[in-house]
């Protein structure tokens, strides 16, 4: 082979190599940014789904504390987000979710509480949404969310 025939295969191969690294590179950048969309999209999902959750939880456990009888409607809430929980969340998120779920069902079954009752709830730290609070961030940190 002559020299110029060198030269001309030595160019294309480098505008091959070249092409090829460019469209890796292009690959590489949008399944990168791809990933970093769908865990931002998750991560707001799921904030989105725990603040609707602690919100209709806080209002159904404010309602039981004075009231003996439950709308069976406005208990279904409760539960269609612990079931689309289901889908996103580990474990300890369901488990915390339910025994939300159950305080608020057995604050409905107990005695109505007065004002002075609430307060002496209040100051006894008996919250039924720590946990399932503590086990969100303890999911979104493992996640990498936090």
């Amino acid at each position: 082979m002559d020299t110029a025939s060198i030269s001309a295969l030595a160019a294309l191969a480098g505008s091959v190599i070249g092409g090829l690294t460019s469209v890796g590179t292009t690959f590489v950048g949008q399944r990168i940014q791809t990933l970093a969309d769908h865990r931002a999209h998750d991560k707001a999902h799921r904030q989105d789904l725990y603040r609707e959750f602690i919100e209709e939880a806080s209002k159904l456990y404010g309602d039981a504390l004075t009231r003996t009888k439950a709308e069976v409607t406005s208990l279904v809430g409760i539960y269609a987000k612990i079931s689309r929980m289901r889908i996103l969340s580990t474990e300890p998120v369901i488990e915390a979710a339910e025994h939300v779920a159950s305080a608020i069902v057995d604050a409905y079954l107990g005695p109505n509480l007065t004002v002075a009752d609430v307060r002496t709830l209040i100051n006894s730290n008996m919250d039924p949404l720590k946990e399932f609070g503590e086990a969100c961030r303890r999911e979104l940190r493992t996640q990498g969310y936090l």
